[in-house]
């Protein structure tokens, strides 16, 4: 809708420059607004603002001009009722019932596939590439609660993607190197000979969650895992090692499945050093001159790509800093033609940004600046009764992902994780998640649609069964301004999609989601009033097409909750 309005727009001042009305120029981007009150119209354009200096007219005298050429042109009449001047120079649509109704028939022509776009597909007609990365935990514990937010708010930005258009690879990188894996080592190795956390002999840097000894009991009892054997040598560290991986990464694979997030590519930081990926980045950094030799440590010259200071690479005891292999892994997606990629990952890693950053713009690779694109998500706190929970009795010192799942349920807990802005902070509340209220939002949204899913049964049961094309006839009968709300709340769907697709904030799906189920739950509430309003009456045009009206806000309901890997209920 809001295309054809810009069109029209357009049209009406190229009219007014070949009438000569206003010198010829070169229009800029014509931007429609959706009104935030009803009374001031469907839309809204500040176009006449900003040309007024440039064809040297009062704003208003130009909008006037402008609204008056678009209601002479007839063929506009379908589109735009009337339109009026507003403030120093807006103006203000009122779209035609007949635009209104017309979203309903594309709704329901267009069924699952209403609101997807095509702005992941180039002029050919073939789908860009785009690498989202998520989740990307180390192999050492359980999936914790901000995990499942990266989790959550990943898988979104995938979903969305796919909707316009984009040719998506899924990828979680292992980050199955270095220091805290050998901490895991050691952790499981103690566990296998007897000792406890509470012992003295425990390491300060060692894991204490009931899950290692859970570990170390499977090793030392001979379960192998996923083709790793458990050889039950409680003093081989190398088989300790890679049985723990092992255990570890299919552990969270069954969180995964259960969060119902799947992945297309699985990523070892391991296989960077020993495919000597790490030393060649490495080496083309020095060869490219970008590095130097201070206090016995290698160091990037990342000052010289914005960074505040320069940056050790390699340490004076041999050891790469952590960054150095994310810039190897990320010159590796460049290779692999990811023109496109996201990072979702937690705030602790803001640092590493402008060092990555740096790091593949030393590589002289033709990479662009700015490349890749993050999205980091903050931290998550639980609260339960009124006060914070911050452990697990199998993870020891944090709350799990499946803790909240066996909780609350993978629907509840994927709606609340991706609801806010990833960027603030969040506060689960589970008391509020169990709840069968309108205070819960995603058993709010879920209810709108069970609700339209129940008026099809009832009217079944009182033979009024839908007759979708007499509803599709009659949809100028709906008149309302309950009828019309849902209406508008409806088009604004895959304008919803596309501009969170864009901006990689699945949020913006959720709020939307409990604007247009507000708008469902207010249109069935009237009927409570007035049972002229109600779905089931007598008048079967009526009746019809007040049940096309509800199937197509089921509709969108649905597909909004599948950008979101939220079920959408028949009944509840």
């Amino acid at each position: 809708m809001k295309d054809a309005v810009q069109q029209i727009v357009s049209q009406a001042i190229d009219a007014l420059i070949t009438a000569e009305k206003i010198p010829a120029i070169e229009l800029p981007p014509i931007k429609i607004e959706r009104t935030r009150d009803a009374s001031h119209g469907d839309l809204a354009c500040n176009i006449a603002l900003v040309l007024a200096k440039k064809v040297g007219m009062n704003p208003r005298d130009l909008a006037t001009l402008i609204c008056d050429n678009i209601q002479q042109t007839s063929a506009n009449n379908t589109v735009i009722q009337s339109c009026d001047i507003a403030g120093p120079g807006f103006i203000n649509m009122f779209l035609a019932q007949s635009a209104q109704t017309d979203i309903v028939k594309q709704v329901l022509e267009q069924a699952e596939r209403f609101g997807q776009n095509a702005s992941g597909v180039d002029a050919n007609g073939k789908a860009k590439t785009v690498q989202v990365e998520f989740v990307s935990a180390n192999p050492t514990g359980p999936l914790h609660v901000g995990h499942g937010r990266g989790a959550a708010v990943g898988d979104s930005i995938c979903r969305l993607l796919d909707a316009s258009g984009w040719d998506v690879t899924r990828e979680f990188y292992y980050n199955d190197a270095g220091a805290q894996i050998n901490n895991l080592t050691l952790s499981v190795k103690l566990r296998a000979q007897g000792l406890r956390p509470d012992d003295a002999g425990w390491p300060e840097d060692g894991y204490r969650g009931e899950y290692i000894a859970d570990l170390a009991n499977d090793y030392m009892s001979g379960k192998d895992i996923n083709g790793v054997a458990a050889i039950a040598d409680a003093e081989n560290d190398g088989a300790i090692r890679d049985y723990a991986v092992a255990y570890l990464r299919n552990e969270q694979d069954l969180d995964l499945n259960a969060f119902r997030v799947n992945f297309d590519v699985f990523s070892l930081e391991s296989s960077l050093y020993t495919e000597g990926k790490v030393e060649a980045t490495v080496n083309t950094l020095i060869d490219n001159g970008f590095t130097y030799e201070k206090d016995n440590a290698l160091w990037l010259k990342t000052t010289e790509f914005g960074d505040d200071k320069d940056r050790v690479m390699r340490k004076s005891d041999g050891d790469y800093t952590y960054f150095v292999p994310d810039v190897a892994y990320h010159h590796e997606k460049w290779q692999r033609g990811f023109n496109t990629v996201v990072n979702e990952q937690g705030a602790d890693h803001h640092s590493t940004i402008t060092r990555v950053r740096a790091g593949l713009q030393a590589l002289n690779a033709g990479i662009p600046q700015g490349w890749p694109d993050y999205v980091l998500h903050q931290m998550v706190t639980v609260m339960r009764d009124g006060a914070e929970v911050k452990i697990s009795k199998r993870a020891g010192s944090y709350v799990t992902l499946r803790d909240l799942i066996d909780q609350v349920g993978c629907d509840a807990t994927r709606y609340f994780l991706v609801a806010r802005r990833a960027d603030s902070q969040l506060t689960f509340d589970i008391d509020l998640a169990l709840q069968k209220s309108n205070d819960n939002p995603v058993f709010y949204i879920q209810y709108a649609h069970a609700r339209v899913c129940s008026v099809m049964r009832q009217a079944n049961e009182k033979s009024l069964s839908w007759d979708r094309q007499e509803g599709l006839d009659n949809l100028n009968l709906l008149k309302t301004d309950t009828e019309l709300a849902l209406l508008k709340s409806i088009s604004a769907f895959p304008e919803c999609v596309a501009f969170s697709a864009r901006d990689f904030a699945p949020h913006n799906v959720a709020a939307y989601l409990r604007d247009v189920s507000a708008a469902l739950h207010g249109w069935y509430a009237s009927g409570n009033q007035d049972k002229s309003l109600q779905f089931l009456v007598e008048d079967s045009k009526i009746r019809n097409a007040r049940l096309t009206l509800a199937e197509a806000a089921r509709q969108v309901i649905e597909n909004g909750l599948s950008l979101l890997g939220v079920s959408a209920p028949e009944s509840m």
